[in-house]
C-alpha cells in the first residue's frame, strides 16, 4: 500500500511536545502502567538532548515486574487508571490471569481522546534485545472491556538494518469482544534506527497507520473509547552487552477527532 497519507489538520495540535524541557508533566506520567507493579520497577529512564527525549535502558534497573522477567521499560504515557489494592481493575491488563493491583493510582486522563490523530517522529533502538513501541490503549476506567489496542508501531533491534526494517503494525483486541486482533509485519525502506515518523488516523470504525507520509496499513476497526498513548523502549532479553540501550522520541503532535 503506498497511498499518501491525508495531509494533517490545519488547526494547532491538541497535543504538541517536542521534549525541549523533558516531557511535559501535564502530557506525560514516565512510568509504564504503574498500578501492576511498583514506582521503583515502572519508572522510566531518560535524559533530554538537543533533538528530543532520549529514553534508556540502564545497566541498574529493574525487571518492570518479577512474573515478567526478562523484562525492562522506559515508558512515556498519557494518563493512569487503577482500581483499587489487591484488584484485578486497571488500563491494559497485558496477560489473562495473575495480575493484581500492587500501586493503586488515581485515574488522570491527561489525553485520552476517542478518536483522532497522532504523530509520532522517533529513532528506534539498536542496541540487542531492545524494541521500540508506540500504541494506544484502552483506558478502561469506564468499563473493563474497553481494552483494545492500536499499535502503532513495535521495532525490535534485530529488524533494524541500514537497508531497511521490519516492524508490527495494526489492531490488538485484548479483551474487547468487538475487535478482532489483526497485525502484520511491515516492511520498511531504510534505516529505523534514523528519525522517521510514526502517524495513526482512528475512529468511525477504521484505522489508518502510516510511516514517512505514505499509508501502511488501512484496517476497518477501531476502537470507540478513550485511549492513552504509550511510547516506550523495552529490553525484551537477559541483560547483556553495554549500557545503557537507548532510542529517542523527537516530537509527538496529537489532534482529537471530532
Amino acid at each position: 500500500m503506498n497511498d499518501a497519507l491525508p495531509a494533517a489538520p490545519t488547526r494547532r495540535p491538541d497535543i504538541d511536545d517536542d521534549f525541549a524541557d523533558g516531557p511535559d508533566p501535564d502530557l506525560w506520567v514516565a512510568h509504564y502502567l504503574p498500578h501492576w507493579t511498583t514506582p521503583d520497577r515502572s519508572a522510566a529512564r531518560f535524559d533530554t538532548r538537543g533533538d528530543g527525549l532520549r529514553l534508556r535502558i540502564d545497566a541498574d534497573q529493574p525487571d518492570w515486574r518479577p512474573e515478567d522477567a526478562p523484562l525492562r521499560v522506559s515508558n512515556l504515557q498519557t494518563g493512569v487508571h487503577s482500581g483499587p489494592m489487591g484488584s484485578g481493575s486497571g488500563t491494559h491488563r497485558h496477560r489473562p490471569d495473575g495480575l493484581v493491583v500492587r500501586t493503586p493510582t488515581p485515574t488522570r486522563l491527561l489525553w485520552a481522546p476517542f478518536s483522532g490523530r497522532v504523530e509520532i517522529k522517533v529513532s528506534a533502538s539498536r542496541d540487542a534485545g531492545c524494541m521500540l513501541a508506540a500504541w494506544l490503549v484502552g483506558t478502561e476506567h469506564e468499563r473493563a472491556d474497553a481494552a483494545g489496542e492500536i499499535c502503532v508501531f513495535e521495532i525490535d533491534a534485530e529488524a533494524v538494518g541500514s537497508l531497511g526494517t521490519v516492524a508490527r503494525s495494526g489492531v490488538k483486541a485484548h479483551s474487547d469482544p468487538r475487535l478482532v486482533t489483526d497485525m502484520a509485519e511491515i516492511r520498511l525502506p531504510f534505516d529505523a534506527s534514523r528519525p522517521h515518523t510514526w502517524t495513526v488516523i482512528w475512529g468511525r470504525g477504521e484505522t489508518v497507520i502510516g510511516c514517512e507520509g505514505v499509508v501502511i496499513r488501512r484496517i476497518p476497526q477501531a476502537p470507540d473509547y478513550p485511549l492513552f498513548l504509550l511510547v516506550d523502549l523495552f529490553e525484551v532479553a537477559p541483560p547483556a552487552g553495554s549500557y545503557p540501550k537507548t532510542a529517542i522520541v523527537h516530537r509527538v503532535r496529537g489532534w482529537d477527532g471530532d
